[in-house]
């Protein structure tokens, strides 16, 4: 299906949608909230497009990675951080999980900045 043809089809159903309203007044208030909601947010429903792209549709690989990524170090037995050690640590953290380690740490140290670990 080209973009264009999804676009008439679209509308068709917006239409087809508004003319099936049901007649009693609070179903049909709740049925054109829902309308505009579509309408509103449809550039953000693409999600043929966006899986064809290889993007993730959910939310269960960002929850996954905040699990693994952000809870599960500082959260061991006996764990205690100030707010800017444990931020630090999730920085260093984070940069050794998606690989781009190696890069932060020469950015980090060509511009003379240092880590200063505070628990």
């Amino acid at each position: 299906m080209v973009v264009g043809d999804f676009a008439a089809v679209e509308r068709q159903i917006l239409a087809a949608r508004k003319a099936d309203l049901p007649t009693q007044a609070a179903p049909c208030k709740l049925a054109r909230k829902q309308s505009a909601y579509f309408e509103r947010n449809r550039a953000r429903m693409c999600y043929q497009t966006f899986r064809q792209a290889g993007y993730f549709i959910g939310s269960g690989g960002t929850e996954a990675g905040c699990k693994v990524g952000v809870g599960q170090r500082p959260k061991q037995s006996g764990m205690r951080w100030s707010c800017k050690g444990a931020g630090q640590l999730l920085t260093v953290r984070c940069a050794l999980l998606s690989g781009w380690f190696d890069d932060f740490w020469k950015r980090l140290t060509s511009a003379g900045q240092g880590l200063a670990f505070a628990a």
